[in-house]
């Protein structure tokens, strides 16, 4: 039982591994793609979500990753391919990964929207090699009661983060890092 179980949780790292390292291949061949799809995830969330609608109003830019896949069974990993809008046009193209540790199991999709309120965050974005959650501009990931309560003037922080379009079923507590890293031209 517990070799089964080894064998279950060393597939799961491989997959995160290979998916981690396959994505910016993948990417190349789609920016066109990835730019139609990130501007239709934001058009979506805007239309399903009046706070988000206010803050890329306001925003310099918002990085939009459509599709962001999560698996896991005590070890785990993320990784989804993004674009950076500004007004509308894309500007750049990203690719976050993540890993995590814990008490977790499932298989998740879900888009992922970063707006950056300032140029000094904008520009952290830009000039970091890789750059953490949690590490860097100040961010506020926005939740439903969260989000009935943003107002122009309480536009206040220098990254605000949506997660929108969920499916699938991912469950558990563990301790996750994650990493945006900008893809070369």
């Amino acid at each position: 039982m517990m070799k089964r179980m080894r064998i279950q949780v060393a597939v799961v790292m491989l997959a995160a591994i290979v998916a981690a390292v396959s994505a910016p291949l993948a990417l190349a061949a789609s920016r066109q793609e990835l730019a139609r799809d990130g501007n239709r995830a934001l058009q979506k969330l805007y239309k399903s979500n009046s706070a988000a609608r206010l803050l890329g109003e306001k925003a310099k830019a918002v990085l939009v990753f459509p599709s962001i896949v999560k698996a896991g069974f005590m070890f785990g990993g993320q990784t989804g391919d993004g674009v950076l809008l500004k007004n509308g046009r894309a500007t750049g193209y990203y690719n976050t990964t993540a890993a995590s540790y814990g008490l977790q199991a499932g298989i998740q999709e879900f888009g992922y929207a970063l707006f950056f309120m300032n140029d000094s965050a904008l520009s952290y974005l830009n000039k970091s090699d890789g750059w953490e959650v949690g590490v860097g501009p100040s961010i506020v990931v926005v939740d439903e009661g969260m989000g009935k309560s943003i107002t122009s003037t309480t536009i206040t922080q220098d990254v605000y983060a949506f997660i929108f379009s969920q499916k699938g079923l991912m469950a558990g507590l563990g301790i996750q890092g994650s990493k945006i890293t900008k893809l070369s031209k």
